[in-house]
């Protein structure tokens, strides 16, 4: 055995799998431990083998951004090993995500809460662009969640980098419910523009409770963005119609996001119609977003601790009993009954807790970290 196997080996003795909690088409998931002190850890193994045409530098990718991105908010690579012909990941294990926090109708959302989430995705996100860093496949579930409430962005498995301004990158990248009009019209030269959308996908359906522009194909996708945001003329969008995959649609009209999500505050509707501008030179970007007067405004950010959490479960598989600080139901529907219809937003929120303001200062979301 030579000295870069007697390595690896070592390596992977430092870890053991317990259970299987995940499966893609290129990579299992496992839960598992570090060995000399117990904690718990996900271990990422991804199917080298499987992969063709060069497809092998989406893995090399992954490594290579995970080790360069240290942030709170974006998921941490502990330790890289390989065997066989698998590839093993080994990442700080994150409990859950954000998708299934949207899908548990037990529980329900504070506009404070809402505000927290977002805050931490724009941090992470502005954190990977500053480091010229595309994630371009952003969604609720690549959004994970640790037992301290702490958000993270996970899954680099499509990241790549754009610090040359012309080279050209696929169109096919970001799952289509979050993938921006630019990219279903076929555009191949693009920048951190298309993961803002993304963001903008995801914080309407934090409000919604259900996905905001679910197409079942690339044109119905089109269809439906241009149904709730209107179709885009050549003022809101200069040259979309030279794109390479464009085609004409129907004429939908512009539809007042107010109508929509009607609880929603003024600067949050406007952080959110700046997130989903058709021209992408004029998206916002993470950094001024984070500048944001939304977070600056009443209600401020939860606590990432007393953020709302799925039920945990015991061995058995049964939810355990827990209480969830902060998720005081103001309509009368309790835990364990179906949320009220899908804006949450239209819960208000007392303002009485002397520590918000304090707890907005600790959270410090301009922070260059």
């Amino acid at each position: 055995m030579d000295a870069v196997e007697k390595a690896n080996a070592e390596r992977q003795r430092r870890w053991t799998k317990e259970a299987k909690i995940g499966e893609g088409t290129y990579a299992v998931v496992y839960r598992g431990r570090e060995v000399a002190t117990g904690r718990k850890i996900a271990i990422k193994k991804i199917k080298v083998g499987q992969f063709k045409d060069g497809l092998d530098m989406s893995a090399i990718r992954e490594v290579k951004f995970l080790r360069e991105l240290k942030h709170q908010n974006v998921i941490e690579l502990l330790d890289v090993f390989s065997s066989k012909t698998n590839l093993n990941l080994v990442l700080e294990f994150l409990d859950t995500d954000l998708e299934l926090v949207i899908k548990d109708r037990s529980l329900v959302f504070l506009p404070a809460d809402i505000k927290a989430w977002m805050a931490m995705t724009f941090r992470g996100l502005e954190f990977c662009h500053r480091n010229w860093i595309l994630h371009r496949d952003l969604k609720p579930n690549n959004l994970l969640i640790g037992a301290d409430g702490q958000l993270k962005i996970a899954d680099f498995g499509l990241a790549r980098d754009f610090a040359d301004p012309g080279y050209k990158m696929t169109c096919q990248v970001i799952t289509r419910w979050y993938r921006p009009p630019e990219l279903l019209y076929g555009c191949r030269y693009y920048s951190t523009a298309v993961d803002i959308w993304s963001v903008g996908c995801i914080f309407a359906e934090l409000m919604l409770r259900t996905p905001y522009l679910p197409g079942e194909t690339d044109m119905d996708q089109l269809k439906t963005i241009f149904r709730a945001l209107g179709t885009p003329t050549e003022e809101d969008w200069p040259g979309h119609k030279k794109l390479p995959d464009y085609v004409p649609i129907e004429n939908f009209p512009k539809t007042p996001l107010r109508d929509l999500f009607t609880a929603a505050s003024s600067d949050c509707l406007n952080l959110l119609s700046k997130c989903l501008i058709y021209d992408p030179r004029r998206r916002i970007s993470a950094k001024d977003a984070l500048n944001h007067p939304y977070f600056f405004a009443l209600p401020y950010p939860s606590h990432p601790s007393k953020l709302p959490k799925p039920a945990k479960k015991d061995s058995g598989g049964h939810a355990a009993l827990e209480e969830v600080d902060g998720n005081v139901d103001f309509t009368g529907s309790g835990p364990g009954v179906k949320a009220n219809p899908p804006n949450r937003l239209k819960r208000k929120l007392s303002m009485e807790d002397g520590g918000s303001r304090s707890i907005a200062r600790r959270l410090d979301f301009t922070a260059k970290s």
